[in-house]
């Protein structure tokens, strides 16, 4: 995976994690796509930090069931 990309999965998951933020808010704050945030989260961030993927996936579902 390249550097920038791993980055910015960080980057928008810290995002999601400090603001309890939704991912078409995410999008919106770091103007990619809604598709983009969400494979960065789903899948890269899976790969490069468990930990902090289960934190994001947490806030992700419960904004879901809302």
């Amino acid at each position: 995976m390249k550097e920038y990309i791993e980055e910015r999965a960080l980057a928008v998951a810290g995002y999601i994690i400090e603001s309890n933020a939704t991912v078409r808010q995410a999008a919106r704050q770091f103007g990619i796509s809604k598709s983009t945030v969400h494979k960065d989260l789903s899948e890269r961030l899976a790969a490069c930090d468990r930990v902090l993927y289960g934190q994001v996936k947490a806030i992700l579902d419960e904004n879901k069931s809302q």
